[in-house]
C-alpha cells in the first residue's frame, strides 16, 4: 500500500484520535450514514437501547478522509481497531473514496455488519427520533449524540438531510 487513508463519517471526523498528514472532505459511494446500530451502553441500556451511527449499504456518504504517515500506520490501525471493533458490530473494509479535489484513493473504514445483533436496520425519521428521544446511556442522552453530530457536520460543511430530519423531529 503506497498510502494509508482512513474514511470517517461520524465522530472520527472531528475526533480522529491518531496523527495524520492530510485531512480532506471525501465521499464514499454505495454506503450511507445511518442511525442503524443499537447502543446498550453509551447511548442506551439493554432495557431501552439507543441508536448510534453506522455506515450502511446504499446511497453515498460525505465524510472526512485522513492520510496517515507511513511511520504511524501500525499505531493508527491498532487504535482504530480498539475503538471501532469493540463489539464487532462494524467490519473493517477498504473502500474507494473520492476526495473533494477529485483524487480517488482507497481508505479503511468501518461498515455495519447487518448480521450482527446490534444492527437496527433502516428506519424512518419519526421512528428513529422516537427511539433516540427516550434513550440515554453512560455517555449521556441519545438526543445529545444526534444534535452534536448534526452540529459537527454543519461546522465542516456537510449536510445530511435524513439526520437533520431526525434532529428536527427531536427538537419539535
Amino acid at each position: 500500500m503506497d498510502e494509508f487513508w482512513v474514511f470517517g463519517y461520524g465522530s472520527l471526523m472531528w475526533n480522529p484520535g491518531f496523527p495524520f498528514e492530510e485531512k480532506a472532505q471525501a465521499r464514499v459511494y454505495g454506503f450511507r450514514r445511518s442511525l442503524c446500530i443499537w447502543s446498550t451502553v453509551h447511548r442506551g441500556t439493554p432495557e431501552r437501547p439507543g441508536l448510534v451511527m453506522g455506515l450502511d449499504l446504499g446511497g453515498s456518504c460525505k465524510g472526512a478522509a485522513f492520510r496517515v504517515s507511513p511511520d504511524d500506520w501500525d499505531d493508527a490501525i491498532d487504535y482504530l481497531r480498539r475503538r471501532e471493533l469493540v463489539t464487532n458490530v462494524y467490519r473493517e473494509k477498504i473502500v474507494p473514496i473520492t476526495l473533494i479535489d477529485g483524487r480517488q484513493v482507497k481508505a479503511v473504514t468501518y461498515v455495519v455488519d447487518r448480521a450482527h445483533p446490534q444492527y437496527a436496520g433502516a428506519m424512518g425519521v419519526e421512528q428513529a427520533a422516537g427511539i433516540v428521544r427516550h434513550s440515554a446511556g453512560k455517555s449521556g442522552p441519545n438526543d445529545a449524540y444526534v444534535f452534536n453530530t448534526v452540529e459537527h457536520l454543519a461546522q465542516i460543511g456537510i449536510r445530511d438531510l435524513w439526520l437533520e430530519g431526525v434532529a428536527a423531529a427531536l427538537a419539535a
